[in-house]
């Protein structure tokens, strides 16, 4: 089967301008380009669209799609796993929250007894399963899976004044090692404050807290892109600062 711009957008939903466009960009290439000028789509665009809407469902940009897909290494089996995946997450998120707002509305009515711990049962599971996803792996191969489960188990039973409690912390943190970076001394009395509110932080959701744990933190907040990026957002350099305040602070 082939199909042109048109026929291709009617069967997917697309739009014939969205097609062209993802054909200017290199991401969905046509098959052929007819004499007459139009643009030929076969099975094998047909199956990267739905890779690409896919992808887009769960929230990449298209430059990351675009990278993904012209990966020699991608598997569209593995794929699909990976997107059933994705899916019943996202299925397993959208029941918490519709059960935690069926309680509440239960609970106004008076038909049942909302504890001040369950209305945000959904929002920590919601927070803890975001925190798997994005850091999850690296936290579990350096520390462990039991060191893992802990930090998730005590974020579940934390009270909402803990958890504000504990994002003034985080606050504060990225406040004073803002005003400590500008000193460029990581062993300054600012630079030294900054790492122990950052302790301090950090032991609200890390209870086995250890000297080490912080070092191995602070390497990981320079070694690894993503905590680096967060880090350097509040000033740049931020994360190299951070891991050699703490290195002093934890010796």
């Amino acid at each position: 089967m082939e199909y042109s711009v048109n026929k291709l957008s009617k069967m997917s939903g697309i739009s014939a301008r969205t097609l062209r466009y993802y054909d200017e960009i290199g991401l969905l290439i046509p098959a052929r380009v007819a004499e007459s000028g139009y643009r030929i789509y076969g099975q094998a665009q047909v199956d990267l669209l739905q890779q690409i809407l896919f992808y887009k469902e769960l929230g990449f940009a298209l430059d990351e799609i675009k990278e993904l897909l012209q990966n020699p290494d991608f598997s569209e089996e593995r794929a699909f796993s990976e997107h059933l995946a994705a899916l019943q997450n996202q299925r397993e998120r959208l029941n918490r929250l519709i059960l935690n707002v069926e309680k509440s509305l239960a609970a106004m009515k008076g038909e049942i007894f909302m504890s001040n711990q369950e209305k945000f049962e959904g929002f920590k599971r919601e927070l803890i399963d975001e925190n798997e996803r994005k850091y999850g792996a690296e936290i579990r191969e350096k520390y462990g899976d039991e060191a893992a489960e802990a930090s998730n188990a005590h974020l579940m039973g934390m009270s909402q004044e803990q958890y504000d409690e504990g994002e003034s912390l985080r606050a504060a943190c990225e406040d004073a090692l803002k005003n400590a970076l500008a000193t460029g001394d990581p062993a300054g009395e600012a630079a030294q404050n900054a790492a122990d509110l950052h302790r301090r932080w950090l032991s609200f959701y890390a209870p086995n807290y250890s000297k080490e744990y912080h070092k191995g933190l602070g390497e990981m907040y320079v070694a690894d892109e993503r905590f680096r990026a967060y880090y350097d957002k509040i000033a740049p350099g931020c994360a190299e600062f951070l891991r050699e305040a703490i290195n002093i602070y934890a010796s």
